[in-house]
């Protein structure tokens, strides 16, 4: 099982970065997507399998958007109008799996 993050990078303030989380052998679309970020990997959002989405952080809401394509295996966070406090590294998580997480800073 994997799930491999990507899409991070520097931004300006202001700017977006949508996020990608592709997995492979696992059976994708039966399970909870989830997005985190931080050392604490704090609980951001969360898109189930069907496609509903829920948002946990009052500081992102509005911001930042999960989806899912589950013909692709793949899960996404678009975030807009980032902020510099957006600035850290970024994880997914299916079911009890992990990726290894992408860098996001934003900064002018």
């Amino acid at each position: 099982v994997r799930l491999v993050e990507s899409g991070g990078g520097l931004v300006q303030p202001g700017g977006s970065l949508r996020l990608s989380c592709v997995a492979s052998g696992v059976r994708f679309g039966d399970f909870i997507v989830t997005w985190h970020r931080g050392k604490a990997r704090d609980l951001l959002a969360r898109v189930t399998q069907t496609g509903d989405t829920t948002i946990y952080r009052e500081s992102v809401k509005g911001r930042f958007t999960p989806s899912r394509d589950n013909s692709k295996m793949t899960a996404y966070l678009q975030m807009d109008n980032l902020k510099p406090e957006d600035s850290d590294v970024y994880y997914c998580k299916a079911g009890i799996f992990w990726g290894a997480g992408t860098q996001v800073n934003v900064s002018s």
